[in-house]
């Protein structure tokens, strides 16, 4: 049995007590994670990692003004300067030879980072020609990026005005340029790269010429008659970038061994302009034999990472990515490192430029402007790789030697582990993360990195977003193309976790057949199984809500695939091959047919008793989509459901709300389909109520059990084909559990209208009718629907017509049953449900408009007799006035949270006492069946296609979504419970020592023998007349039950710490109560004499709300007696079983760990179980009867032989009997 288990620690506890020990071990009922959590999905992060404006720059204006052999005249140039352009000496052959040369490299240079792009050279150039060169451009790129590359080493600086230089046709003048008609030619969105002296008033003149135009288009908006109004809408400048080789005030460097073009030949030949600086540092010296000539010499490729210049290269990427990374903006940096890819490797190679040119008193200018960089300790790094790759040349250029590959990056990677191992809190995010991206195409190190990636991801979604804003997405989507079968369980471990938390991967997987590769790992029976569920889960992820996911996985044979795992001995797997069957086929009609050829159903049904609740949920998620589907009906699609349906409605006493809130979800698919099937049944159902009285009362005598029905062990749904005519109608009526008795008396005065709509049960006995949309469910449960006097279906013979037998019969008494269901959220779906359809039945069925929104009391059609209809109460005892009906005191009970409960304790103020008939009396979980009727005054009812979207929409459990949760999680992280240094175990540490002190105290009092309980040590006034008192095994406190409130008192210190609703129907009662999980964190579970039990936390917490963990119907055929027990339930801890028992028959033990039924032990007796006592060592129960008798029985023995000891000491009602835990095992009773 799978529990919430604790190691204990040896130290600190005495070993004479093995009781405090056992603490520890102790199983915690109800502590997982679908009762401490709402069943709810992960709030989805904004997808900022995704570029939603993706671009490319697909043109190159290359501009060049040279004027080789000419200085320009503003310009003083040392002796000897810088004269290299583009790594061409202008001076080693002719002008126009050397201008063009140096046009060609210059493109060769920009085409190794874009090689797709149109470069476009002017060389020396007049105004028209650039005016020709950039319109030009701008009209081909449209709405992509143009770059414009401007070398003004030829002409004079810009000037303050904003103007650049160029030349006339003679090239006898230098003409000006305006940045601002540059601006209107190349349009946006555009780079800009100035390579020349004082570039930084390029980039001051551009933004103002950029705000004097939106200026102007801010008047010409508002002016109409601007000649601007008149003309399309201009580009906005913001979308532009600029590089700029200085600042405004600054000229560029002379230093003859740098290039002319520094700036230029940092951009675009990044990794030899480095060397060539690095060679020209002091540091170099520790190299020897390290020249300028012998630089030029490095062997390899920059695209090749197996040779030296490439994986410098390699890692010049990694460093540069790493920096711009951890200092830049996140939306900065996707801006201008991720969106273009000329672009990113431009503002890569400036964040080189700013480093050296810095050096030499040159600050590099950008816009958007960047923080510094030139500092960041990763240059250390580079030049670390630098200074290794270098110190072998020598040898290697000489010699021969191989090459020895760079640490820099396995370096790096430790230095990412010991980040994760470090611990995480209130921390930076590693630096390391882009280079872990740059390794994980690398075969020799993607093993690492991909492991250390997945423990990255493991830390949570923010980890998640984070890898996937610094762009490892296409990365490991590649990866996918691999068949390495080592990276199956990495991969699959990170797929599951990024589609955990952006589930909008689907679509890039399955364009890129990423789907194929986790289809072949779900289908590889060497896979370990946890593997397979995040492979299912994925998969799961795919076909969820897309269509296209859902054809390329049914392609792939996926239903075969998941059918053949469905009884994998790890539950997860079970339970995500479920989901993604019941995904697949979702609005799929082409899988559901498939999973028809397979029998996908029948191996489902397995599932819905599979021993873990989450499992069966998930089956019946998958079996409620199977039906789901909206296309055409046959007979054999229509077999096939209702053989669905009838496999589901076995679950309609589950002991797991979440499998019951998903069960109504399943069985809703159904009525939309069969919709006007279930409308006539549901009319069928009003018509039979209304025309059949009430059985007579059951007469029965000290505690006896008659039963109402033919025998008490029929089965809820049972058939009553072999009953005749009246038989069937009276045994229907009786299986109608959740109908509600209210009498329809003609009278005079104003008419009523009625429609399946809820009946207020206060005083004014006024009927509010609203649309099934409302959420409000006032009608008591006491009555029973009278539905429309003029029906098609009144009549007996039409009622037969239709047998009671048929499956949506069924189904509809299945729902009734839930719409009564002891846990809110699952009553409150099934509500919505019958509402819907009970609202479209008598809609249709309608003949005139008779509604308004606001009207609490409103006309119906008329009767034959044209009388008005007034609506009263069965009643058989006086109603409680308010006066009577007040509390002893004025306390208030608290509301619980998540119930909408009376705002009074039930009997008090403002609750209509009524009672109950025989025949509630015997199908006492009637409750509010409907809500309040239409809103709308229309006749028509909504029409099919808006009704069942209404139902879809608010049809949801959430379930798949929350068990999504899990992937998004840590699931390696050490749970909290079990580290040694949290607050929740040092908690448990003080509970558990708390408990040993309580024991210590006992035995002191017992070794002091009797003493006479003449001390008086609590007395206080109860807010309600006490029926169930329990005290706390460890704590003083004490749980006092009256009808329907719960009371907690410190009997200690005579305080009451609180007061709540149990939430149970007015005419039941609490009759037991039991402390779960005592020893630590305690629940309080109550059974009310309907046979339902509900489990409570946070009470007694004066910072928190009672808060329902779960509830379920632990005894769902409670037969009447006019002195009935009610329900007796007794805990076993250490095995996390539940007796229950009471005005039944049968003693039903419950594994609140599975959360499901595990036997029906029969008592044997005709009388009430009036008190339960269990010892889990022997497996024997104790129960006390009305008769007087107490029986003994073994759970371990078969049904007919289980009753192994029978007592008749007394003559009437046992109170109480209790088996001893101890060896001897004495039984006590009190009568």
């Amino acid at each position: 049995m799978e529990s919430e288990m604790l190691q204990s620690p040896l130290l600190g506890l005495g070993e004479e007590d093995e009781a405090d020990l056992t603490d520890w071990n102790l199983p915690l009922a109800f502590m997982k994670k679908r009762h401490c959590e709402k069943i709810e999905g992960s709030k989805s992060l904004a997808q900022s990692w995704r570029m939603k404006d993706r671009m490319k720059t697909v043109s190159v204006a290359l501009v060049l003004c040279l004027n080789v052999g000419v200085d320009p005249p503003d310009v003083v140039k040392t002796t000897p300067c810088a004269r290299l352009e583009c790594w061409i000496d202008p001076l080693s052959m002719g002008p126009q030879k050397a201008l063009e040369t140096i046009g060609a490299n210059l493109q060769k240079q920009y085409e190794n980072w874009q090689p797709r792009a149109r470069y476009k050279q002017s060389l020396d150039p007049t105004v028209d020609e650039v005016k020709k060169l950039c319109t030009s451009l701008r009209r081909n790129a449209k709405e992509e990026r143009v770059l414009f590359h401007y070398n003004g080493h030829g002409v004079p600086r810009p000037t303050v005005n904003g103007e650049i230089w160029v030349f006339n046709k003679n090239y006898t003048q230098y003409i000006p340029l305006s940045v601002y008609d540059l601006q209107t030619w190349m349009g946006s969105p555009s780079i800009f790269v100035y390579d020349c002296s004082n570039a930084g008033l390029i980039v001051k003149s551009f933004k103002q010429f950029a705000l004097q135009r939106e200026q102007e288009l801010e008047v010409a908006a508002i002016n109409p008659n601007h000649p601007l109004a008149q003309m399309p809408l201009p580009p906005s400048m913001k979308n532009c970038i600029q590089l700029a080789a200085c600042e405004a005030n600054e000229l560029l460097p002379m230093i003859p061994d740098l290039p002319a073009d520094l700036f230029t030949s940092c951009l675009t030949t990044p990794i030899k302009i480095a060397l060539r600086w690095f060679c020209m540092q002091k540091c170099v010296s520790l190299v020897p034999g390290v020249t300028l000539d012998l630089i030029e010499k490095i062997p390899g490729r920059l695209n090749d990472r197996r040779t030296p210049l490439g994986e410098l290269n390699w890692i010049f990427t990694a460093i540069t990515d790493t920096i711009a990374w951890n200092v830049l903006p996140r939306d900065l940096f996707q801006k201008l490192f991720r969106q273009d890819l000329l672009v990113a490797s431009l503002f890569r190679n400036f964040l080189l430029a700013e480093r050296i040119m810095r050096s030499y008193n040159c600050t590099p200018v950008s816009s958007p402007r960047l923080p510094p960089t030139y500092m960041h300790a990763m240059w250390q790094a580079w030049d670390l790789a630098v200074d290794i790759c270098l110190s072998q040349l020598p040898t290697i250029i000489e010699e021969g030697t191989a090459f020895r590959h760079s640490p820099f990056f396995a370096e790096q990677l430790t230095a990412f582990q010991v980040w994760l191992t470090m611990g995480v809190e209130n921390r930076n995010p590693p630096e390391q993360l882009p280079i872990v991206l740059q390794v994980l195409l690398s075969q020799v190190h993607r093993l690492r990195a991909l492991d250390l990636l997945g423990r990255f991801l493991d830390l949570g979604p923010w980890a998640v977003s984070l890898a996937l804003s610094v762009g490892i997405f296409p990365y490991v989507l590649k990866l996918l193309q691999s068949s390495a079968r080592e990276l199956r369980p990495l991969l699959v471990f990170i797929w599951a976790k990024i589609l955990a938390v952006d589930s909008s991967c689907q679509a890039d997987l399955v364009k890129d057949n990423g789907h194929k590769y986790f289809l072949s790992v779900l289908a590889d029976p060497y896979m370990p199984a946890e593997h397979r569920t995040m492979t299912a889960f994925i998969l799961a992820v795919i076909v969820n809500s897309y269509n296209t996911g859902q054809e390329a996985c049914l392609q792939g044979n996926l239903i075969a695939i998941c059918l053949e795992q469905l009884n994998d001995p790890h539950p997860l797997l079970r339970q995500w091959v479920a989901i993604c069957l019941g995904r697949i086929w979702q609005n799929f009609d082409s899988a559901r047919w498939c999973g028809v050829r397979d029998s996908a159903h029948e191996k489902l049904c397995s599932l819905l008793s599979d021993p873990i609740p989450e499992v069966r949920c998930a089956a019946v998620f998958a079996l409620g989509t199977f039906v789901g589907n909206s296309a055409e009906r046959t007979d054999h699609s229509t077999t096939i459901d209702h053989n669905v349906a009838m496999m589901l409605a076995q679950l309609i006493n589950d002991g797991s709300p979440v499998v019951r809130k998903e069960l109504v979800v399943a069985l809703s698919h159904l009525v939309v389909q069969y919709e006007s099937n279930f409308c006539t049944v549901a009319l069928q159902f009003m018509e039979e109520e209304k025309n059949y009285p009430p059985p007579p009362p059951a007469a029965a005598e000290g505690g006896s059990l008659t039963p109402v029905r033919d025998s008490p062990c029929t089965p809820r749904l049972r058939s009553v084909s072999s009953y005749g005519n009246i038989r069937a109608v009276t045994t229907a009526r009786s299986l109608n559990k959740s109908l509600q008795n209210l009498s329809l008396t003609e009278e005079s005065g104003s008419s009523v209208a009625f429609s399946p709509g809820n009946l207020s049960t206060s005083s004014s006995a006024s009927s509010t009718l609203g649309s099934p949309e409302s959420e409000e469910y006032i009608l008591s449960f006491e009555t029973i629907d009278k539905m429309r006097r003029v029906s098609s279906y009144s009549a007996l013979n039409s009622l037969i017509g239709v047998s009671f037998n048929s499956v949506y019969t069924q189904i509809w008494r299945v729902l009734l049953h839930l719409a009564a269901d002891p846990y809110p959220d699952v009553s409150d779906l099934a509500m919505k449900v019958l509402n819907n359809i009970a609202y479209k039945a008598t809609a249709n069925a309608r003949p005139q408009r008779v509604l308004t929104t606001s009207s609490l009391t409103q006309s119906a059609p008329a009767s034959p007799t044209n009388k008005g209809i007034h609506i009263h109460q069965a009643g058989g005892s006086p109603p409680t006035s308010s006066a009577s009906s007040s509390s002893l005191t004025n306390d208030v009970a608290k509301q619980p949270v998540g119930r909408d409960l009376p705002t009074g304790r039930p009997g008090g103020p403002g609750a209509a006492g009524v009672q109950y008939t025989p025949h509630s009396q015997q199908f006492p979980r009637t409750r509010k069946m409907f809500d309040k009727g239409p809103d709308q005054t229309t006749d028509d009812a909504d029409d099919a296609a808006g009704h069942r979207s209404f139902v879809s929409a608010t049809m949801q459990t959430g379930f798949c979504d929350w068990s999504a949760r899990y992937f998004a999680q840590p699931v390696m992280k050490i749970p909290e419970e079990h580290d040694l240094e949290s607050q929740i175990r040092k908690e448990r540490e003080w509970r558990f020592l708390r408990n040993t002190r309580v024991r210590q105290q006992a035995r002191q009092l017992i070794q002091k023998g009797i003493a006479k309980l003449d001390d008086q040590i609590f007395l206080n006034r109860n807010p309600g007349v006490p029926s169930v008192v329990k005290f706390h095994p460890f704590t003083p406190c004490v749980a006092v039950a009256d009808k329907d409130s719960i009371c907690f008192w410190d009997w200690e210190k005579g305080e009451k710490l609180d007061y709540f609703h149990n939430g149970n129907p007015r005419y039941t009662r609490v009759t037991a109560m039991e402390y779960l999980n005592g020893q630590d964190c305690s629940l309080l579970l109550t059974a009310t004499d309907d046979g339902a039990i509900r489990v409570w936390k946070n009470f007694a917490d004066l910072e928190k709300n009672p808060e329902m963990v779960t509830a379920w119907q632990g005894l769902s055929d409670m037969l009447p007696t006019t002195r009935g027990a009610g329900m007796v339930v007794d805990w076993e801890q250490e095995t996390g079983l539940l007796m229950s028992s009471g005005d039944v028959r049968i003693v039903r033990v419950w594994d609140t760990d599975r959360e499901m039924k595990v036997q029906d032990i029969p008592t044997g007796a005709d009388s009430c179980v009036t008190s339960l006592s269990c010892d889990s060592h022997r497996s024997l129960i104790v129960a006390g009867l009305g008769d007087g008798s107490i029986r003994v029985y073994d759970r371990r023995m078969a049904l007919s032989e289980c009753r192994v000891m029978t007592y008749r000491e007394h003559t009437a009602w046992v109170v109480k009997a209790y088996l001893q835990k101890h060896p001897e095992g004495h039984i006590m009773s009190v009568r």
